[in-house]
């Protein structure tokens, strides 16, 4: 039977060689760039974004170039709905987003998978570096791409048994230098594009104003202030700071200090030590389990707060769910709602969920 590929194509090095690799093992391929910006070319000048108008022609330009047919899906209406407002609505509740995981979860491996079934494509393939396999029983795993300079599992946590058994990652085994190799050996116009890097909503870094933009609220300033309630200083508004914070807070002291705790209902954000930045336990909720299904009960397992951060032992006891609590062996620095909790065992990844303190 023909094997069929619908391939989201960015613009980017990774996912132009991605197709490639694709169309190569014989599968009948559809290339499509989704639209989900609403204002994708307004980016300042420098900016490392994606989904621009731009990237839309550098993906069309690779499909060509390999001989696949490639169309536009415009997905602005559900970015809107799951990533963006889920972008607001955590900042103005103390937290500091994830959008690209979110993305991942809602329109990759939603969306798009279900643009897939309507046009009759088996399998989804992107440009991550990861790798999925499948254990003795059957089920399907998500591990670490062996790069670990780029290997983005972190970000694919939200991935069902069901996304997995129809995505493909051409790219999880290997190494980017190979990959910029194999795309300037067929000519791709992409093969030295930077990789994106910027929030493509928000090119210019500067969540505050995108929020006042957007929301046409305002974010009033307020106090800076210690643990026993002594003002030390005013901040610019509570949505342009961050839990580990310590640049750009314009308070002098008689030693380093970072955001430790955001009040909302107070309008303060309070300031303290290295050491008050610790903790040991904490929840996180939206749980996925690549597995399907929770442990029976608590686990021994490797955790991360932050992508790229240093995997650390802990004990996840699941209290829902898709709810766990996450206790380390050891405080652990700046956790932070509205970031990811990722588990891992080894190399495979267990899951992944919204950390609420």
């Amino acid at each position: 039977m023909e094997k069929t590929a619908l391939i989201a194509m960015s613009g980017g090095v990774d996912s132009s060689v991605a197709a490639l690799l694709t169309k190569e093992a014989g599968y009948r391929c559809l290339g499509c760039n989704m639209r989900l910006a609403p204002n994708p070319d307004d980016a300042p000048t420098g900016a490392r974004t994606c989904c621009s108008l731009d990237d839309a022609e550098d993906a069309r330009s690779v499909a060509r170039r390999i001989g696949i047919p490639f169309q536009v899906f415009n997905f602005t209406g559900d970015f809107e709905e799951t990533v963006i407002r889920r972008f607001i609505a955590c900042y103005e509740n103390g937290g500091t987003p994830n959008p690209c995981l979110d993305c991942n979860r809602f329109l990759k491996f939603d969306r798009l998978m279900r643009r897939a079934d309507e046009l009759g494509y088996e399998f989804l393939v992107t440009g991550h570096y990861a790798v999925i396999d499948r254990a003795p029983d059957g089920r399907f795993r998500l591990k670490k791409a062996p790069d670990p300079a780029k290997d983005q599992s972190y970000f694919l946590c939200c991935l069902t048994q069901n996304a997995l058994a129809r995505t493909l990652f051409p790219l999880g085994t290997m190494q980017k230098a190979d990959v910029r190799a194999i795309a300037e050996a067929h000519g791709f116009l992409n093969a030295k594009k930077r990789d994106s890097q910027d929030i493509c909503f928000v090119p210019d870094g500067d969540y505050a104003a995108f929020l006042r933009r957007y929301t046409g609220r305002d974010y009033p300033a307020g106090d800076f202030i210690l643990a026993d309630g002594q003002v030390v200083g005013r901040h610019r508004g509570i949505v342009h700071y961050t839990v580990g914070q310590r640049r750009g807070l314009g308070v002098a002291w008689s030693e380093p200090l970072y955001v430790v705790k955001k009040d909302l209902a107070s309008n303060t954000i309070t300031l303290g030590r290295e050491e008050d930045l610790y903790i040991r336990e904490f929840d996180a909720d939206d749980f996925n389990w690549i597995a399907g299904e929770a442990p029976a009960g608590p686990i021994r397992c490797m955790a991360v707060t932050r992508y790229h951060q240093k995997e650390t032992p802990a004990t996840v006891t699941p209290i829902g769910e898709h709810t766990v609590r996450i206790a380390f062996d050891e405080p652990h620095r700046a956790v932070t709602a509205g970031q990811a909790a990722v588990l891992y065992d080894g190399d495979t990844v267990l899951g992944g969920g919204t950390i609420r303190i």
